[in-house]
């Protein structure tokens, strides 16, 4: 699995493409920023994985008991896929891949097994 994924990422990060090219360039706090596209698709990855959190918490303080509703799969699902893309395609880090490698078969997992098993506390 890991040489399929280092060769898919082989000659991704050399600056070709589309989602490598710098579509934003300026400074923030004082320092250097450049923006390409698979730096969003992390962003984004990370507002997801994080978001998740928001509705867990309003559900439980709902229910005064803990509670994971569907929305909460959900997004640990996109999440971690929008980071897996991102350090697969975009950054080829190895650490990052396996951080969230994990996390998106248990988030399917649990969520296929919220789908199958009744309707979502939400």
């Amino acid at each position: 699995m890991f040489d399929l994924l280092a060769t898919l990422a082989t000659d991704l990060p050399d600056g070709s493409g589309f989602m490598h090219r710098v579509f934003f360039e300026g400074e923030f706090l004082g320092k250097p920023v450049a923006l390409y596209p698979w730096k969003l698709v992390g962003y984004f990855g990370v507002l997801l994985f994080a978001g998740r959190w928001l509705p867990q918490l309003l559900a439980s303080k709902k229910a005064k008991q803990v509670r994971m509703p569907r929305v909460f799969w959900v997004l640990s699902v996109l999440g971690s896929l929008s980071l897996l893309s991102y350090f697969i395609f975009g950054k080829t880090d190895s650490v990052g891949i396996l951080a969230n490698l994990f996390p998106a078969f248990v988030g399917l997992y649990n969520l296929v097994l919220d789908l199958k098993n009744g309707p979502a506390v939400d």
